[in-house]
C-alpha cells in the first residue's frame, strides 16, 4: 500500500508564492508518474502538473510559466513551486501517484492541502 502525505499549503496574497511537497511511502512496484491535482469548490478535480517516471513534466495551460513541478527520485518526493498566485488558484491540492501493476495503472491520492489566494 502506498501512502502520500502533502504539506505546504496555506493562505497567500495575490502575486505571492507557495511550495507544496508530497512524500510517498510504502512499497511501489513500478512508478509511472506523480502529479498534482486541484479541486475548487463546486468544480471538478483537475490536473495541475504531472511528472513522469523519466522526469518529463507537463502542465495545465492555466499554470504554465508560473508553476514548476520537480521530483526527488531517491526519496519519491515531488514538489510544486507556485509563483504569481491568483485567486483562481484557490483550491484543495492533491498529490497523486500512478503505479503500474502489470498492464493496469493504480492511482493513489493524498489527503489534500488547502491553498487560498486572497485578492
Amino acid at each position: 500500500q502506498v501512502h502520500l502525505v502533502e504539506s505546504g499549503g496555506g493562505l497567500v496574497q495575490f502575486g505571492g508564492s507557495l511550495r507544496l511537497s508530497c512524500v510517498a511511502s510504502g512499497s511501489i512496484y513500478v512508478l509511472n508518474a506523480m502529479a498534482w491535482y486541484r479541486q475548487a469548490p463546486g468544480k471538478q478535480r483537475e490536473l495541475v502538473a504531472r511528472i513522469s517516471g523519466n522526469g518529463s513534466p507537463n502542465y495545465a495551460d492555466s499554470v504554465k510559466g508560473r508553476f514548476t513541478i520537480s521530483r526527488d527520485a531517491a526519496t519519491t518526493t515531488i514538489s510544486l513551486q507556485m509563483n504569481s498566485l491568483k485567486p483562481d488558484d484557490t483550491a484543495v491540492y492533491y498529490c497523486n501517484l500512478e503505479e503500474l501493476q502489470g498492464r493496469r495503472v493504480v492511482n493513489y491520492w493524498g489527503q489534500g492541502t488547502q491553498v487560498t489566494v486572497s485578492s
